[in-house]
């Protein structure tokens, strides 16, 4: 493991991190996913504590996140490699696998947890799709969700007929982008807080409350400037 300084402007000057150390088979490209979440979990939040807008301890969720991820996909590596081990077993540990991979449950199991779509951060909160990677949205205007990300902030995705988040929102401006509905398929939901890493870190049904959206904000951008 090879160490690498970062140093920048902000509360604190210097950091210290180290290579996540993933080894497994490279087989259906899963270190690279890995690498990829890793990377976009962190890269927001370091960002952030750079320009000083972080909340106390928001490094510190990159381990509690991604730790049981890297370990979930070294137990799925090897699940894969016991599938491929010469023995007398094997054979019949194909056929079984083989027989599983013939169903929709089997096959959509198999791709979520090859893709890293099955992992979901427990984040709190009742609505299922916080913790997972956002749908990517459609607006009326034919723009998506993946869209409002570049800029690397977060999004309020805001479903409500009055756009009753609009005003909070502007609490986190340059943190934190609104973004109004409608979308093409809402969920049932009626606003959700998407992070920069595209993950849904609250929601809320058709009637969201705005000091919900606060609590949540300030979690994960820090305290509003108003």
């Amino acid at each position: 493991m090879r160490d690498v300084v970062i140093v920048g402007a902000g509360p604190v000057g210097l950091f210290l991190a180290g290579d996540a150390a993933h080894i497994h088979s490279p087989l259906g490209g899963q270190g690279l996913n890995l690498g990829i979440g890793d990377a976009m979990n962190l890269g927001w939040k370091l960002a952030a504590t750079l320009h000083g807008t972080a909340p106390e301890n928001l490094l510190d969720t990159y381990t509690a996140e991604r730790h049981p991820v890297g370990a979930a996909v070294l137990d799925w590596s090897r699940a894969q490699v016991a599938t491929m081990n010469p023995g007398p077993n094997t054979p019949a540990l194909r056929r079984l696998v083989h027989d599983l991979l013939r169903t929709a449950d089997g096959t959509t199991h198999v791709f979520r947890a090859t893709s890293g779509l099955a992992h979901r951060y427990d984040l709190g909160g009742d609505q299922r799709v916080v913790g997972f990677t956002a749908p990517d949205f459609r607006f009326r205007d034919g723009t998506h969700l993946g869209d409002l990300l570049r800029e690397g902030q977060g999004v309020a995705v805001d479903l409500t007929a009055a756009q009753s988040l609009r005003e909070t929102t502007a609490g986190w401006q340059g943190r934190v982008r609104h973004a109004p509905g409608p979308v093409a398929d809402d969920l049932g939901l009626g606003a959700l807080l998407i992070r920069p890493d595209g993950v849904v870190a609250w929601a809320e049904g058709p009637d969201p409350d705005p000091e919900a959206f606060r609590r949540a904000a300030t979690r994960w951008f820090g305290a509003p400037t108003a």
